[in-house]
């Protein structure tokens, strides 16, 4: 394996805020747990938030895409599922009577599935869908922000995962950033980004997790 980041705790799930408060769980991309969660995370304490941060690669994290693809082939889907339960259940313990999930890309998608079980308040996912095979009811607000400029699967499109939303019921809103592709809120990945709609991006989540996790 090449082209790995150090990053701080590995294997052990980042935790910022205080324990009581609505909890975020936040779902790192493909490249795994680089540095700029960090900063997302330390923003949402400042609305009020418990912010827990799992590691789903176990220590590893790169910013090679080539790299990236390896881990996210070796990802376990079930093992993540059960690192955001694990993060849940343990926000419940300490008092957190309401959660929501962000996540990005491959933790946008792993968010959405979670979702589907029902102990979610709320769900974010940025320039993420799921595809008709894996599309479970999901019984919470839905956020979606989508980049102007993204591959998808058949059946994995936006416009097709929006429509099963509203067929199920599920309230959905949707953002699409012009000018931006694939990992324009990955402020680590220098390539990608936009910094002007990764903000825009961040506040439209903050606020749509007030909304749903502290009103």
């Amino acid at each position: 394996m090449t082209e790995i980041v150090p990053i701080p705790s590995p294997g052990v799930a980042l935790e910022y805020g205080e324990p009581g408060n609505p909890i975020v769980v936040l779902i790192h991309d493909w490249f795994g747990r680089l540095p700029s969660l960090e900063f997302y995370a330390e923003a949402l304490v400042r609305h009020g938030f418990r912010v827990v941060v799992p590691d789903l690669y176990n220590g590893f994290a790169t910013t090679d895409e080539a790299t990236a693809r390896r881990l996210l082939d070796e990802l376990d889907v079930g093992f993540a599922l059960s690192l955001v339960d694990d993060a849940i259940e343990e926000g419940r313990a300490q008092g957190s009577d309401r959660v929501g999930v962000v996540g990005f890309a491959m933790g946008g998608w792993i968010a959405l599935l979670h979702a589907q079980a029902g102990s979610a308040d709320a769900v974010v996912a940025y320039y993420a869908s799921l595809e008709g095979k894996d599309h479970g009811v999901i019984p919470c607000p839905v956020q979606l922000h989508l980049a102007a400029d993204d591959d998808w699967a058949e059946g994995q499109d936006p416009d097709s995962f929006v429509d099963r939303l509203k067929e199920h019921g599920t309230p959905v809103t949707r953002y699409t950033y012009p000018g931006t592709r694939h990992g324009f809120a990955n402020a680590t990945i220098h390539g990608t980004l936009d910094a002007q709609s990764a903000a825009l991006a961040y506040a439209r989540t903050a606020r749509f997790l007030e909304l749903h996790l502290l009103e």
